[in-house]
């Protein structure tokens, strides 16, 4: 019974207002209502919705006016309740530009994507659908564009099980951002689910699948797109055509994009530039420099070369070891007007420094400077690793140096490449300051980087420094993990060193740490190649004690470390699978492999 009264108590006061404010001049007269605590979020709500009937009086303008009035006074701030009720009344006189503004502020100030508000919103109403399908719609394209996908797909799903349409829009705007999120699964769920729900694909919808095919190469299913599109009448443009031929020449199937071409040619849509440099790619990726050199003579006087086209080609002639053909084309395309960008010159550079032109490619860096054309991390991590392949340390840390005051970051690539030159001519205290500097910028060395630090060190006769290095790191403030130990042992035993290595898994052990399979397989085909027989079959123990496995990986790995031990391997690899250490399916394509 105290519910129906309050009830109707909030209903003659919300009318009541309303009177007021139908009068006109009601500013003033409510103010004092309101800052006496008055006006509640329910009577708020029942006063917009019973202003905007009005249509005489303004309807929906006469509810936006109060309710941006008590909007802005402090004591009167809007709830979820009267705000959604705000935007159901726009949305539903088409005041859609309004509402739209007003959703998007809600979205920022409200978690409307929760499960819980979705459902409150989507029950607590009794609207017409088609007002409910555009603001939830606009909802899902919020979320979408804000990189919120989960949330853009929580709104979609709960709208789905209230068996609302969404906008033919909002549905590719969702599907685009999970294209570029690359979450093609979730391409595919989503869309056969907007299928069940009524939505009819139009061109625009079928590009944004057509591109989720480009994205996870998938040629087949575009094919199955395109035919589909053709049966619904859908006609594929431009951009369907050039996102399959793109497709077919990344999977390098040319004569499947040449046909593409014809097609598109035939049903009366014309190639563009785009078109041209994605099959010009495609050759030159596979080496096909004659066909690409066909391809561009082919489009003078059909469509005009970009800059792309020429980067493209250039590219590919490094690439076949035609730098002579670079240059030119280099040339030609200055000629023409196109400024060569970065990675143009990157293209030229890496294959100068292959070739040991060093003095050509600093004439090209100078001819990059003077053209303002500023170098990225591949320019400089090409140059630091030509200096090191030929022990120019000097020039190698003058470029780092350049490369760190422009504002670059050093990479992986750029400490790899300084760390095995500085090992290569022996400079071990800097190899090491390197590899520190690299694991503290988060960076991991791997298996190549440690074994070029062993190297190192044997070649100078210092085994024990090895050894020193878990406490270097522990001095630096770097924690020795697994992989450090699995990197130094590794290699040591490839050195045919396994006693040395055993003192390292000793010291690995005192740690607190444990081994992995790469460990134990490494040390114990190590003894195994020594005759040590009874070491390797105690690592073999801890392995099957431990329920570690040797994986496809390390099988290859290791035989392909020793390919020159057949026999050894051969009756190593089968006393590992009697010990039940390595999974049938291996010990089957080893079986089979030995067959052939």
């Amino acid at each position: 019974m105290m519910n129906i009264a309050s009830a109707n108590r909030e209903v003659l006061i919300a009318q009541n207002i309303c009177g007021i404010i139908l009068k006109g001049n009601w500013k003033n007269i409510l103010k004092h209502k309101i800052d006496s605590g008055l006006l509640t979020s329910s009577i708020t709500t029942q006063v917009l919705s019973e202003l905007s009937s009005y249509s005489t009086y303004g309807g929906p303008s006469l509810s936006l006016s109060f309710f941006t009035w008590t909007d802005s006074i402090p004591s009167c701030k809007h709830t979820l309740q009267s705000s959604w009720k705000m935007i159901l009344i726009l949305t539903k006189h088409k005041h859609f530009k309004t509402a739209h503004q007003l959703l998007d502020k809600l979205s920022q100030r409200e978690l409307l994507s929760s499960p819980l508000v979705l459902r409150s919103l989507l029950n607590g109403v009794s609207e017409d659908p088609e007002v409910l399908s555009h603001v939830f719609s606009w909802m899902i394209i919020y979320y979408a564009k804000s990189g919120m996908i989960s949330d853009s797909i929580e709104v979609f799903e709960q709208v789905r099980s209230c068996g609302l349409k969404p906008h033919l829009q909002a549905c590719t705007v969702l599907l685009n951002s999970l294209v570029k999120e690359r979450l093609t699964d979730s391409v595919w769920k989503v869309f056969k689910k907007m299928g069940k729900l009524g939505v009819v694909a139009n061109i625009h919808l079928y590009n944004v699948l057509v591109h989720a095919c480009s994205k996870s190469g998938d040629p087949e299913r575009a094919e199955k797109l395109l035919s589909e599109m053709e049966e619904k009448g859908v006609f594929p443009d431009l951009f369907t055509y050039n996102t399959l031929i793109s497709v077919y020449c990344r999977k390098g199937m040319h004569y499947e994009a040449l046909s593409v071409q014809d097609r598109m040619e035939r049903s009366g849509v014309a190639p563009d530039i785009v078109t041209y440099n994605s099959l010009i790619h495609g050759f030159c990726r596979e080496g096909r420099m004659r066909e690409a050199t066909r391809l561009f003579r082919e489009i003078k006087g059909v469509v005009t070369a970009n800059h792309v086209t020429y980067t493209t080609l250039i590219d590919g002639h490094c690439r076949t070891n035609d730098i002579e053909e670079a240059l030119r084309l280099h040339e030609v395309m200055e000629a023409r007007g196109f400024s060569p960008g970065v990675v143009t010159y990157n293209s030229i550079l890496r294959k100068l420094c292959e070739d040991g032109r060093i003095r050509e490619a600093n004439r090209l860096l100078t001819e990059m400077s003077g053209k303002k054309v500023e170098p990225d991390n591949i320019t400089c991590n090409t140059l630091i690793n030509a200096y090191c392949k030929i022990g120019d340390m000097v020039s190698a840390v003058k470029v780092k140096k350049k490369m760190v005051d422009s504002g670059l970051k050093l990479d992986i690539y750029s400490y790899k490449a300084l760390i095995h030159g500085f090992c290569k001519v022996l400079e071990m205290d800097n190899a090491k300051e390197e590899l520190f500097s690299m694991l503290e910028k988060g960076l991991s060395p791997g298996y190549s980087t440690y074994s070029w630090l062993v190297d190192g060190f044997y070649n100078q006769n210092k085994q024990d420094e090895i050894s020193k290095l878990p406490e270097e790191f522990e001095k630096r403030g770097l924690c020795p993990d697994v992989a450090l130990y699995r990197g130094l042992i590794r290699r040591i035993c490839k050195l045919e060193q396994v006693d040395y290595a055993k003192v390292l898994y000793e010291s690995m052990e005192k740690k607190g740490l444990m081994g992995d399979s790469v460990i134990y397989t490494t040390m114990a085909y190590a003894y195994w190649r020594t005759g040590k027989v009874t070491e390797a079959s105690a690592l073999f123990d801890i392995m099957y004690n431990r329920r570690l496995m040797v994986n496809l990986k390390l099988y290859k790995s290791l035989s392909a470390s020793h390919a020159g031990d057949n026999v050894v391997l051969r009756f190593f690899w089968s006393h590992v699978g009697d010990r039940s250490l390595i999974s049938k399916s291996i010990l089957r394509d080893m079986n089979r492999s030995e067959v052939f």
